[in-house]
């Protein structure tokens, strides 16, 4: 089960059962609980070979036992994502845990990707059960509906589910529209059925200040 101690700290109880960590992210256990490095974001070696050939790096250990186990990485804020189902798509550098009934994958983002200064794939996550992903600041979900599209600073989005489409906008940021943006701007527009998640922390994009 995985619950928040606090909102920077993620545990995870565990009852004989595994969980998927960010490498190097444990910061406390107790119990019998044992870590072991997984090789291609834990997808075996096709896994592995998929992740150098899209450039999308993920370095993860699986944890196993009878305890609690708590994981951090720098003060990021965690949230906790609950999937039935359906698929997250999440940068890797913001996935924390997922339990084991969840599985990873890669998925290509094309110019979504570039904008926010990624690469051209993101990992996926999909199945029933919980996953961990971290923002810089407080994470917002925003939901988008049909009959409500949603416009997404590149360097503010972290993640997504649900049944959305997204089209990559370029001419035109919130700060264009402010008369403060200067060069290149992008946007990406939401649409379908689904959430977005949205950290208040831009990364830094090939569009300048987004």
């Amino acid at each position: 089960m995985f619950r928040l101690q606090g909102s920077k700290t993620l545990a995870v109880d565990l009852t004989g059962d595994a969980v998927k960590a960010k490498n190097g992210s444990m910061v406390a256990y107790d119990g019998r609980v044992t870590f072991k490095k997984m090789t291609g974001g834990g997808e075996g070696l096709r896994g592995m070979v998929t992740r150098r050939l899209t450039g999308e790096q993920m370095a993860v250990m699986e944890v196993t036992g009878q305890g609690t186990c708590y994981f951090a990485d720098r003060a990021s804020e965690i949230n906790l994502v609950s999937l039935h189902g359906d698929k997250l798509y999440v940068e890797a550098s913001n996935l924390l845990c997922t339990d084991s009934g969840l599985r990873t994958g890669t998925a290509f983002t094309g110019m979504r990707g570039s904008a926010a200064g990624n690469g051209l794939f993101t990992t996926t996550v999909e199945g029933t059960g919980q996953a961990a992903i971290m923002s810089d600041g407080s994470a917002v979900a925003l939901r988008v509906s049909a009959q409500y599209p949603l416009f997404v600073d590149p360097g503010a989005y972290i993640a997504h589910q649900g049944n959305l489409q997204q089209h990559f906008q370029s001419g035109v940021n919130f700060r264009t529209l402010m008369g403060e943006g200067s060069g290149e701007s992008f946007q990406i527009r939401f649409e379908g059925e689904g959430l977005v998640y949205v950290q208040p922390s831009e990364r830094n994009t090939i569009g300048g200040n987004v």
